[in-house]
């Protein structure tokens, strides 16, 4: 083996190590930064075979990334459920407050009130005062149904401006990718920092939404939305959109609650497309929960079934009494109003008949047979209903709204169940991810030691091989 070869092949292992030693020191700052995989320099033995010309020693080779994919996809599906479940939870408890069962002003509340009202008015019929407090307590009805009606559309403004912050938010993080993806197109492969930064983008996405990746063979990411519909493909972004507006089919029904629809960048519907994340958890808020509670183009919502079930029952009654007994008999006449054009607005337009007033009210039930106080008396019975006709879903007006808020309540339970568990999920798939390609301080420490002793001792070896061979071309020298 020639002093040349001898240190030329040092050299080579010099700049393997150094090599290595870069890549481990990288690895250590970059211990902490979000998305970060641990990256192994390889190192090749070359063959050493001193008759046949071989001088052993070590080459650089490539640098291997440690990040598993199905661990990374992993994490971002326990994130896109918990992006779910964590928006749910706070939307129901947003619509618990306002179906508040123990509000002095609640519907409950109201309806006690107006049927203690009856009753009392029942004792005596011909009572100025009792005729009075049961005008007073129809309009607190009337006030606890629009302020609840109030408190549900404010939830409902707030999903909607939710969901529109959250599609400009997945429109953003598309954009990143795009401009990642550009940056690896331009010559960028293979770039640590870069690809941490792609995956620490996909995690915050999959919080916001369900969607589906692939990494090409350069790096360059492909995703998905729904699984169908593209946000990033290549070098090319495409945004998706909300629109908040009643169904175009809803026949003659202009007032009727919006829909929430998400549309691709062509404007095709892609809302059932959306299962998951924080945009998930929003739509179905605003297109379950509180449609069934307001209404939409397919359903008037159990609160306007509730307040024209109740309102109907009471006028009927009431036209069916008299007031007096004549002659002629006074006919009695409706106690609430409501608009009977669009069954989604009977609760926010529920109020006091304009012809109505306590001495409109009828006590009398004509029969036969005749109770001077017979339609009072059908009206407290309102609250312990013994007939069908006094009920609504085999239940009492006050058992119906109880019903109702006790399905969000339970929704709510189970959406804070889930969190915990889907948190729990999340900390898994993450510690997961984090012992297959995570940063190892103590085992990146022990590299770090044996690649500077091993550039060390090659150090000194290229220091030694460089003397001995000035030494020898020295000696070759002509003297004299």
């Amino acid at each position: 083996m020639s002093l040349l070869s001898s240190l030329s092949t040092t050299a080579t292992a010099l700049s393997a190590f150094d090599r290595a030693l870069t890549v481990t020191s990288n690895n250590v700052s970059n211990s902490q930064t979000p998305g970060y995989a641990t990256q192994i320099q390889n190192l090749t033995a070359q063959p050493f075979d001193p008759a046949a010309g071989l001088d052993g020693g070590v080459t650089v080779g490539t640098v291997a990334s440690t990040r598993n994919e199905f661990a990374e996809q992993a994490v971002d599906r326990a994130q896109t459920s918990l992006g779910m479940v964590s928006q749910q939870a706070s939307s129901l408890s947003d619509v618990q407050n306002a179906l508040n069962l123990s509000a002095p002003n609640g519907i409950p509340a109201a309806l006690g009130n107006l049927f203690s009202s009856f009753s009392a008015w029942s004792q005596d019929p011909e009572s100025e005062s009792s005729r009075q407090a049961v005008m007073t307590s129809a309009q607190q009805v009337v006030d606890s149904f629009q302020t609840t009606v109030s408190s549900l559309q404010q939830v409902q403004q707030d999903t909607e401006n939710q969901i529109g912050q959250t599609v400009n938010q997945i429109n953003a993080y598309a954009q990143q990718l795009q401009t990642y993806n550009t940056q690896i197109a331009n010559g960028d492969h293979n770039d640590a920092a870069l690809d941490a930064k792609i995956h620490n983008t996909l995690e915050n996405l999959a919080g916001l939404v369900n969607f589906t990746y692939t990494v090409g063979g350069d790096g360059e990411v492909t995703v998905l939305a729904g699984g169908e519909t593209p946000l990033v493909v290549d070098q090319q972004q495409y945004n998706i959109s909300d629109v908040i507006a009643a169904p175009a089919q809803a026949p003659g029904s202009p007032g009727v609650p919006p829909t929430a629809t998400i549309l691709d960048s062509a404007g095709r519907d892609v809302t059932q497309q959306i299962t998951g994340g924080q945009l998930g958890g929003l739509l179905d808020t605003h297109n379950n929960v509180l449609a069934s509670l307001l209404g939409d183009a397919s359903q008037p919502g159990s609160l306007n079934q509730l307040a024209q079930t109740f309102a109907d029952r009471v006028n009927q009654l009431l036209a069916q009494g008299n007031v007096s007994d004549g002659p002629p008999p006074v006919a009695g006449s409706a106690l609430f109003s409501y608009d009977t054009t669009n069954a989604t607005n009977v609760a926010a337009t529920l109020a006091i008949d304009p012809s109505a007033t306590a001495d409109t009210l009828a006590a009398i039930d004509p029969g036969p047979p005749y109770v001077s106080n017979g339609t009072a008396l059908n009206l407290a019975a309102l609250a312990n209903p013994q007939q069908s006709a006094d009920e609504i879903n085999n239940m009492s007006y006050v058992e119906f709204f109880g019903d109702i808020a006790s399905g969000v309540g339970q929704q709510l339970s189970a959406a804070n169940d889930q969190q915990t568990i889907q948190q729990q999920v999340v900390a898994q798939a993450q510690s997961t991810r984090q012992q297959i390609s995570g940063v190892d301080l103590n085992q990146q420490a022990a590299l770090l030691v044996q690649y500077q002793n091993a550039y060390q001792a090659n150090a000194q070896l290229f220091t030694v091989l460089n003397s001995l061979t000035q030494t020898a071309v020295n000696l070759m020298q002509p003297t004299g």
